[in-house]
């Protein structure tokens, strides 16, 4: 059975400062996910970046038909520029190692015109965002002149457990460890 290598680790809720002058910005995650995961990453590869609607129609066109419907793994890197990959990619590759500002999983409405985004998650188990990594992707759409809502659309909550160190989605507010059935934080 895998281990989690940050048994004690908080730093998926952890704020890092954002500026030089020391002031606290957006939350960034770091990568708390398998090891042989991360061990996997390809230095200087990360998922596509995307700009701009034509940025993101191209890149859209070089994915199978059958995909263009399908979530797609996103990341929001700490630039705050939004990187796709194929849906069976991992969160840390799009990313290339980095920490990010938010992750998860993003379906646009019209799969090549690029209407708008349809559904968006931060369901990325390596990373753990909180919903309140929101803003990160609102403002990334919002500089690539892609349409969102107004809000994650699938909102996934994570939680460590202290007892156990394992990660937790909770589901229906129940909060209690799928391991150890001991609680989580609220």
């Amino acid at each position: 059975m895998w281990q989690d290598p940050f048994p004690q680790s908080t730093r998926i809720f952890e704020r890092q400062p954002h500026t030089a002058r020391g002031t606290l910005g957006p939350v960034q995650y770091s990568y708390v996910g398998p090891v042989e995961i991360l061990e996997q990453v390809v230095t200087g590869q990360r998922g596509q970046a995307i700009a701009s609607r034509d940025d993101l129609a191209d890149w859209l066109a070089g994915q199978a038909e059958e995909e263009r419907t399908e979530p797609f793994t996103f990341v929001i890197d700490l630039s705050g520029m939004l990187r796709l990959a194929p849906q069976r990619s991992e969160h840390v590759a799009c990313a290339g190692g980095e920490p990010v500002l938010s992750a998860g999983e993003i379906t646009f409405e019209d799969g090549l015109t690029v209407s708008e985004v349809s559904e968006v998650s931060n369901q990325s188990t390596g990373y753990c965002p909180d919903v309140t990594s929101w803003p990160a992707v609102a403002a990334a759409l919002d500089r690539a002149g892609i349409e969102g809502p107004g809000a994650f659309t699938q909102p996934i909550v994570f939680r460590h457990c202290s007892q156990c160190g394992q990660r937790n989605i909770v589901k229906d507010d129940y909060y209690v460890c799928a391991a150890c059935e001991g609680p989580l934080p609220v």
